[in-house]
């Protein structure tokens, strides 16, 4: 089983954007339940240690199959019978391997989420690190950015992202497309991602990228 401010972001990591910062900087470290809806805990790690070690240096946790995973973040255990673990994620995208393996980069926000996966199991990559992945990436890999729409804040958004607005997006970019409507949601497409924002709500994340904070999909 697989276990489980907004502008600033943006400077810091439009300044490393494209550097290996592996073991350089700080991360941020987030733990949150139930989608983002309580937050337990937000602080400052330094880059160069593992996703595990990060919650682990903060909160009281323990860990199974021989220190690989985490079952239980200060107090909170993961539980088959009742269908709910913690799950990692690296600037929004959620870990494909053991937390202990992934050593986190300068400009990295670490985020552990502990939900209820009953009805979905794998969420791959969610809108509540945003302006990430766009920025770091994951790993230090960070495809090209692209903002694809007609909206008077796609220039701003495309600022944010590092990226730029074009009328359509090229292979193996990451993209934020901006659509009719309200909404903002995420996809993960093989190693690059697909956001879309609704045109009457892309002004607004413009304005304050951190508005998406801790969600899974969706501004307030």
């Amino acid at each position: 089983m697989r276990v489980g401010l907004v502008s600033l972001l943006v400077a810091l990591a439009l300044a490393g954007c494209g550097e290996d910062r592996t073991g350089s900087g700080t991360a941020l470290l987030w733990v949150t339940r139930d989608r983002g809806a309580d937050v337990i805990h937000t602080g400052t790690v330094p880059a160069g240690i593992s996703a595990l070690e990060a919650v682990d240096r903060e909160l009281d946790v323990e860990t199974s199959y021989g220190g690989r995973f985490v079952q239980s973040i200060d107090g909170v255990d993961g539980s088959l019978a009742d269908q709910r673990d913690w799950f990692w994620y690296v600037n929004g995208l959620e870990g494909d391997t053991s937390a202990a393996e992934y050593r986190l980069h300068g400009g990295d926000v670490v985020w552990w989420d502990y939900r209820s996966w009953a009805t979905q199991m794998q969420v791959p990559v969610v809108v509540g690190a945003f302006p990430e992945p766009f920025l770091h990436g994951l790993g230090g890999k960070v495809p090209p950015a692209v903002v694809v729409g007609r909206s008077p804040a796609a220039g701003r958004l495309a600022q944010i992202v590092g990226g730029r607005v074009a009328p359509r997006a090229p292979p193996g970019a990451n993209v934020l497309t901006i659509v009719p409507g309200h909404g903002f949601r995420a996809a993960r497409n093989g190693d690059h991602v697909v956001f879309t924002v609704g045109a009457d709500d892309a002004p607004r994340l413009a304005r304050n990228p951190g508005l998406a904070r801790y969600r899974y999909e969706g501004l307030p």
